[in-house]
C-alpha cells in the first residue's frame, strides 16, 4: 500500500514537472501558487513568533518578518544585486519610494528594508488571513485610497507619528502595481508627507522584473534584480507649493535609474 502511494506521488511529480516545462501557463499558475501558501504559511508561523519575542503591533516585529522573507528567494531562484545602502543611513525619519511592480515586490522589499520603517498599504490587505495579520503586527500603516478625506488625515497622522517616534515611512507613489518596465505618474501624498515633516525623501529603485516575470505572457522563471538605494532628497525649507517640483525631481531621477539599470521597456 505505502509502496503504491509512493508511486502515485512520484508520478504526479513527474507529471508536474514536465507539464512546467512544456507550459509556461502551468509552470507561471504552480509557482505563483505555491508563492500564495508560501506567504500565508510563513505569516502564520511567523505571527506566532511576533507575539511570543514582541507581544503584539510593533514596527520591531519587522525584523523577524524580513529574516522569514528574505529566504523566500532561495525557492524562486532569484539574486538581489544591491547598491547604496549607505543611504539610508539619514538621521531621524524620512520618507523612502520606490517603483511597485508586482506581488513579488514583498520580496524586494525585505531584502533592504531598513530598521525602524513601516509601510503604507492599500486597508483590504488587512483581510487577506494570516497574511493581513503578520503586515499589522509589523506595524504597516493603512489608508482607505477609495476615500481621500480619510487618506488625507491618516497621512497627516503619520506625519507626526513618524517625528515622534522617529521611523522612517516607505510609500510605493505609483499608488498601484505596475509591471510594464516602466513608472506610472506619482501620487503626490508621499511629497505631501515629506514637506509636512520635513524630513527627507530617499528613492528606491528596482530593475525591472519584465525578463523573469510577467502575467500577461505567464513567464515566472529565475533570474536577477538588481536594486538601487539612491542619495536623499532634502525638503528643508520647502513649503506645500513645492510639492509639484519634489514630485517631478523624484519622478524622473527614479525613471532614470530604472532604464539605466534595465533598459527602457520595448
Amino acid at each position: 500500500m505505502e509502496l503504491g502511494w509512493l508511486l502515485w506521488g512520484t508520478a504526479v511529480l513527474l507529471l508536474l514537472h514536465v507539464l512546467m516545462e512544456l507550459s509556461p501557463t502551468v509552470n507561471f499558475a504552480l509557482r505563483i501558487g505555491f508563492y500564495c501558501v508560501l506567504c500565508l504559511v510563513s505569516s502564520a508561523l511567523t505571527a506566532a513568533a511576533c507575539l511570543l519575542v514582541n507581544g503584539g503591533r510593533t514596527v520591531k516585529n519587522m525584523r523577524i518578518i524580513k529574516t522569514v522573507v528574505r529566504t523566500f528567494k532561495y525557492f524562486f531562484g532569484l539574486r538581489f544585486e544591491v547598491k547604496g545602502l549607505e543611504n539610508f543611513k539619514v538621521e531621524g525619519p524620512a520618507i523612502i519610494v520606490s517603483n511597485h511592480q508586482s506581488i513579488l515586490d514583498m520580496m524586494g522589499l525585505m531584502e533592504i528594508l531598513p530598521d525602524n520603517c513601516v509601510q503604507v498599504a492599500k486597508k483590504e490587505l488587512m483581510y487577506m488571513g494570516s497574511v493581513g495579520l503578520i503586515i499589522y503586527l509589523g506595524g504597516v500603516i493603512f489608508i482607505n485610497r477609495k476615500s481621500t478625506s480619510s487618506a488625507k488625515m491618516v497621512m497627516s497622522e503619520v506625519a507626526k507619528t513618524m517625528v515622534a517616534d522617529n521611523v522612517k515611512v516607505w510609500v510605493y507613489p505609483e499608488g498601484t502595481r505596475n509591471c510594464t518596465g516602466d513608472l506610472l505618474p506619482f501620487k503626490k501624498g508621499a511629497f505631501h508627507l515629506a514637506i509636512q515633516a520635513q524630513v527627507p525623501v530617499i528613492p528606491v529603485v528596482y530593475s525591472s522584473f519584465t525578463t523573469f516575470y510577467n502575467p500577461k505572457t505567464k513567464l515566472f522563471t529565475s533570474g536577477k534584480i538588481k536594486v538601487e538605494i539612491l542619495p536623499p532628497i532634502e525638503t528643508k525649507g520647502l513649503a506645500p507649493d513645492d510639492v509639484g517640483d519634489l514630485t517631478d525631481r523624484c519622478f524622473s531621477t527614479m525613471r532614470e535609474t530604472l532604464f539605466r539599470l534595465s533598459g527602457p521597456p520595448s
